[in-house]
């Protein structure tokens, strides 16, 4: 075997990666992580924490501190830009099936920290920083990673027993092993801006996350501690120029809810949004997990929870290995229940979810409100839909893959 390749390496310090070294150093597991970023970004990416992501993180004790820096969101709702309300959903009746029976509304880098100051004063875990993966071989020994310095171009290897890419949708670990990253883009480019505005109070009985439907332009409105989040389908043929023009923002807020006075718009980003799933998510001793794995579109807020679920069900899996408790070749499971989830479960519902809010034909988006009026109003088909969208209930169907 090699010289200190006692250790399980991690490419990329988001949420994913981190999660993963807590978790297997919480095991006793020595974990080197890459990071090509020497500070922690804090830009407004994901926001929302379902139940059994809060679960999965009170083994850390850091889910209550999230809940302090956060907002907690019992309900949630589909609304019609025209008709206002359609269903408003309470997840007050999973009380029993989570200890976190509501969605969390807390910045991603929020996470980021909290799981940072765990591994500060973790001795089992070594973060380099300002390096990035080049390319990965392995052997029955175990793994060896080429990084590149950012400051100054030299490379070097480091070697591990077990390597975890989450280094991300353009991850070099993936492209490094040839693994198809197949599927679609979606066609509209999303425009997501952050404003100081109380749409709370602006819009009569608005829940803190709201998907809004139209059949000319749909929109989501999330609420964070601090700021309302808006998201708006645009056209891709405009440049990021013209979509981010301050005039051109103005006028679609305004759109949406006509307020005296001009906006003030604190953040804003467009982006291209892609629906894939990597071909395999294990190759031997490598594994990828989080975005390196699969991309879906935002709405449902199901992409880095179903990244930090990857984490908790591979990782659990390897101290097993690690111990000698199982062999290597139980990770084929959780590539084969990841991936069920990625397909079956998350890009399933979030294409479902776009599909619902861009509807324009009048009897489809009649026939979807009515579906969603029916589903509040029964108790058994409101709990079910709320376990699933939850993600609870794929997690508990990934018990049934073999």
């Amino acid at each position: 075997m090699r010289a200190n390749n006692n250790r399980v390496l991690i490419v990329g310090a988001g949420p994913v990666g981190l999660v993963s070294a807590c978790c297997l150093s919480q095991a006793g597991i020595p974990v080197t992580i890459i990071e090509i970023s020497p500070d922690l970004p804090k830009d407004l990416r994901a926001s929302t924490f379902h139940p059994p992501t809060l679960d999965m993180l009170d083994r850390f004790q850091i889910s209550e501190k999230l809940v302090e820096r956060g907002l907690v969101c019992p309900k949630w709702q589909f609304r019609d830009r025209q008709e206002g309300v359609i269903a408003t959903f309470d997840l007050a009746v999973l009380k029993g099936e989570t200890n976190h029976p509501y969605r969390l509304q807390c910045e991603q880098w929020k996470l980021s920290e909290e799981l940072r100051s765990v591994i500060e004063s973790d001795s089992q875990v070594e973060i380099i920083y300002g390096a990035k993966a080049v390319a990965v071989s392995q052997d029955d020994a175990g793994v060896t990673l080429t990084i590149e310095q950012v400051d100054d171009g030299s490379h070097r290897d480091l070697s591990g027993q077990y390597l975890i890419a989450c280094d991300g949708a353009r991850s070099a670990i993936r492209k490094s092993l040839g693994i198809a990253f197949d599927g679609l883009t979606i066609p509209e480019i999303f425009l997501s801006m952050s404003t100081s505005f109380r749409f709370d109070e602006a819009i009569e009985d608005l829940a803190p996350i709201a998907y809004l439907t139209d059949p000319s332009e749909w929109a989501v409105l999330l609420r964070t501690p601090s700021l309302w989040r808006v998201l708006l389908p645009t056209d891709p043929n405009q440049t990021e120029e013209q979509i981010k023009a301050p005039a051109e923002m103005e006028r679609r807020l305004q759109a949406l809810c006509p307020k005296d006075g001009s906006y003030d718009i604190v953040h804003a980003t467009a982006y291209r949004v892609h629906q894939r799933v990597a071909a395999t998510y294990v190759a031997g001793r490598v594994f990828l997990a989080g975005d390196a794995a699969h991309l879906n579109n935002p709405l449902g807020g199901m992409g880095m929870n179903g990244g930090i679920h990857d984490a908790v069900n591979l990782c659990d899996k390897l101290i097993d290995v690690w111990n000698g408790k199982a062999p290597l070749e139980i990770t084929e499971r959780y590539n084969r229940q990841r991936r069920k989830v990625a397909i079956e479960t998350v890009q399933e519902q979030s294409l479902r979810n776009r599909k619902m809010m861009a509807e324009n034909d009048p009897a489809a988006r009649a026939a979807y409100h009515d579906e969603l009026r029916r589903i509040v109003d029964d108790a058994a088909k409101h709990k079910n839909y709320l376990m699933r969208s939850s993600m609870i209930q794929s997690l508990r169907d990934l018990e049934d893959v073999a």
